[in-house]
């Protein structure tokens, strides 16, 4: 299996190329063993650039474990980088197929290669009954879950609940600790009151334009970045008072620019795609 190593902000995944190259007969299989940082690739999962139908390519995401996800933001990012500079298509808008929908993205290319991606990242889902979660707001049933108190393990924890195609609980803290992005966020993860699983944020204010990130990813454990993370980061912040529409998130692996625009109510992302290395994979 031909494959490249590619990552958005850190946030790196192990690519396939379907357009010229064979679909994995079992890509969930395929995921837990090229993720694995000791004996195989090393990422934080898989992802498929496949033919679409309806766009100009189709992202297939599995996560470390073997789960499929609906979408990934930074691993769009570099589908679309892959797209452009492996001349798939070229175009410097581009449409990608996901599991949470059709999205557009903007290229920015120096020469003949892509070096940052502008990503419109949809409308967040903010119906708690679709992001999903059980937990719901004292201003009714169908209000976005803002500062929602929730008990874990006997600490109180003011949650935030978007979907930006996936579910994201974002939690703002004085301090993202290893205690709490490691040892609660995995609780938190697998808590019943989030059906589908739920990948977790701890999000430090530095300034109403400025944020730090990091986040317990569903599926995968800490990851260097998470693009739809910091897009429901920017929607949590304007929701709870706490950041405006436009703010700059530092996370481990780089910084991403995030817009909520209020105009069409789409949130805009803008990060780095870099291709690593490319290989053979030898299964078995």
């Amino acid at each position: 299996m031909k494959f490249t190593k590619m990552h958005g902000a850190g946030n790196d995944y192990v690519y396939v190329d379907c357009f010229n190259n064979g679909t994995p007969d079992d890509p969930a299989s395929v995921a837990v063993a090229v993720s694995d940082r000791h004996k195989g690739i090393g990422a934080d999962g898989l992802i498929l650039i496949r033919p679409s139908e309806v766009a100009d390519a189709r992202m297939q995401m599995f996560n470390a474990d073997g789960s499929e996800a609906e979408m990934c933001g930074n691993g769009i990012r570099c589908v679309a980088k892959y797209v452009f500079d492996h001349d798939i298509c070229r175009k410097d808008t581009l449409a990608i197929e996901t599991g949470a929908g059709t999205l557009s993205i903007d290229l920015l290319a120096e020469g003949d290669r892509v070096e940052q991606v502008r990503v419109d990242m949809g409308k967040p889902i903010l119906n708690p009954a679709e992001v999903p979660t059980t937990l719901r707001s004292e201003q009714g049933e169908d209000s976005p879950v803002v500062q929602v108190p929730i008990d874990i393990d006997g600490r109180s924890f003011e949650v935030n609940c978007v979907s930006m195609g996936n579910p994201h609980c974002v939690i703002f803290v004085e301090k993202a600790t290893d205690e709490l992005v490691l040892g609660v966020g995995p609780k938190i993860e697998a808590d019943p009151r989030f059906p589908a699983r739920v990948n977790v944020e701890f999000v430090e204010i530095i300034s109403p334009t400025e944020v730090r990130q990091r986040t317990w990813e569903r599926g995968s454990g800490e990851t260097m970045a998470c693009g739809t993370g910091a897009s429901a980061v920017c929607v949590a912040g304007v929701l709870a008072g706490k950041t405006e529409r436009e703010i700059t998130n530092h996370l481990l692996g780089g910084t991403l620019t995030l817009h909520w625009d209020q105009q069409s109510g789409h949130v805009f992302k803008t990060g780095p795609a870099v291709e690593v290395f490319s290989g053979e994979w030898c299964q078995g």
